[in-house]
């Protein structure tokens, strides 16, 4: 196996005790499944592993752009979250990392990649108009702006999230004003069911730190 188990609350280790995974600073927790490499391989297990979960990536991906990290919450039968990153460059921005995670509530994955204080974006969903959108399928998906003001490194990034389809959708981008980008309509596909197209996609490159 090339995917490696953690905690999605914290970077803590976790064991397993009989059936269940258990992290020292939050408890019970589903494993968080994360390569340590982004590769071709490496994504295909993943895929495998979240079969009835959604994983979402920008597509198409921008010339010279790649898959750079992804990981997911949860086991086959009853997956929690995935977490896709993209990462490129832009004329303004240079240097970009784009993270989109989804997953159920209350599951921890999108505050720990965003740095906020709560498990779920909050009370700034759904007030005022959105900061952004995105598509997937035929469906705009508007997205709030979260502070991350509880974060040691908040001004590093933006982070917007919303609903999709009755989960949270978090977009973490690097730099901060990398959020411009999602100006220009980003669109996001559930690759999980892609197949053959997958082949194409370029993996590799350092992975952000979250």
């Amino acid at each position: 196996m090339t995917l490696s188990v953690g905690c999605p609350r914290c970077a803590t280790p976790i064991a397993r005790a009989g059936e269940l995974w258990s992290c020292p600073d939050h408890g019970v927790v589903e494993p968080l499944w994360r390569p340590g490499e982004a590769s071709y391989d490496a994504f295909v297990e993943h895929l495998g592993a979240t079969a009835r979960f959604p994983t979402y990536l920008p597509w198409p991906l921008s010339p010279g752009w790649r898959v750079t990290d992804f990981a997911a919450v949860g086991t086959v039968d009853r997956g929690r979250a995935a977490m896709t990153c993209v990462s490129g460059t832009s004329a303004l921005d240079g240097p970009v990392d784009a993270l989109v995670i989804t997953e159920e509530p209350g599951t921890g994955l999108g505050a720990r990649i965003a740095g906020t204080r709560h498990d779920d974006p909050g009370v700034e969903i759904g007030e005022g108009p959105p900061a952004t959108r995105v598509r997937i399928d035929s469906k705009s998906v508007p997205l709030w702006p979260v502070s991350t003001s509880a974060s040691t490194a908040e001004w590093d990034r933006s982070v917007v999230a919303g609903e999709a389809d009755g989960r949270w959708l978090w977009m973490v981008l690097r730099p901060a004003s990398a959020l411009m980008l999602l100006r220009d309509d980003w669109i996001l596909r559930d690759v999980s069911g892609l197949g053959p197209p997958l082949v194409e996609l370029p993996f590799g490159g350092p992975a952000p730190a979250w």
